[in-house]
């Protein structure tokens, strides 16, 4: 009898410390109706536009223009740097705002960057062209121009935004400024120049004529113009067909290519011709980022109408 009383016992201490470590979630009624109002307004109100950096409590300029400085380990000047992101508009607006309040001659001491936008873009305008005559010796100048073009393009800087793009060259010069040109010549390598190891050449470089470039080529070379020829062709008769074309210079296979007609087919075999003898094909070796160049250096590169393997090779050596 003492031992079932004492099982008993037990038992329910045992269901009662269960019961007080069991976890249990309790949710007040006003919560879920809280939600929804909240949920509601927001809906009304629509949505808050987006605070810049400055608008923030915590907001340090000096400290983050240091930070900028450290995050890029670079060696900037750091009033040449605070000048750099300091555009006119801003200094205009800040006038505006100080004449609104009752200052007639407001004195800021603020200096924009449009001087280091000036001489930052001369800077990477120059920078880009050396360093690209340096690693693609055997691009012709029009290729040349047209790589640069692309890679000083607006539309290249995300978001596609003017004011950005003047903030990159007006960091160039502040670099310039800073240090010398050489080395912010490795700051453009690093950050623009290499954003073409993403890019396919071949849809920069797309001349309109590209099968008279190739046969311009071919005469300075000595040898025939080209001779398109079907490969292969399939489903003629379909709404998709498929022709292979080869063109041959000299009884002798310059390139192919394949597309959906005999006239792209053409000029696709010709651009793979033309990509390449210049050296940015798929199959040649790639551009090498790792150079140091001189800006005030200047290599030169062959136009189209030079341009020949024998021309190519005398210059590369001079290079």
């Amino acid at each position: 009898m003492n031992v079932l009383r004492s099982s008993c016992q037990f038992v329910i201490k045992l269901q009662s410390v269960n019961a007080a470590n069991t976890g249990k979630r309790y949710i007040r009624r006003w919560y879920g109706p809280f939600l929804r109002e909240v949920t509601r307004r927001k809906e009304k109100a629509g949505p808050q536009k987006e605070q810049p950096r400055s608008g923030f409590l915590e907001w340090n300029f000096e400290s983050e223009i240091y930070a900028f400085n450290q995050r890029l380990s670079e060696k900037f000047n750091l009033e040449i740097l605070s000048q750099a992101f300091t555009h006119n508009s801003y200094i205009l607006q800040e006038e505006r705002k100080q004449r609104e309040v009752g200052i007639d001659d407001p004195q800021l001491n603020l200096y924009d960057n449009r001087s280091l936008i000036q001489n930052g873009k001369a800077l990477t305008e120059k920078t880009v062209e050396a360093y690209l005559g340096f690693a693609m010796p055997r691009t012709p100048t029009e290729c040349i121009r047209a790589f640069k073009e692309y890679l000083l393009s607006e539309e290249e800087y995300p978001p596609s935004n003017e004011t950005l793009a003047n903030t990159f060259y007006a960091l160039v010069g502040a670099l310039a400024k800073s240090t010398n040109e050489i080395h912010t010549a490795k700051f453009i390598r690093d950050f623009l120049i290499t954003t073409l190891a993403e890019k396919d050449l071949n849809e920069i470089f797309c001349p309109e004529n590209p099968l008279e470039i190739l046969n311009q080529i071919l005469t300075n070379e000595g040898k025939e113009h080209v001779e398109p020829r079907i490969l292969a062709q399939s489903g003629v008769n379909t709404l998709m067909p498929v022709y292979r074309i080869g063109l041959y210079s000299n009884k002798q296979l310059i390139s192919s290519g394949t597309e959906s007609t005999i006239e792209d087919a053409i000029k696709v075999a010709a651009l793979i011709a033309l990509s390449k003898m210049f050296g940015f094909a798929d199959s040649s070796y790639p551009m090498k980022f790792n150079l140091e160049i001189d800006p005030s250096e200047h290599p030169r590169n062959l136009p189209i109408h030079e341009w020949c393997t024998q021309n190519v090779q005398k210059l590369m050596q001079k290079n």
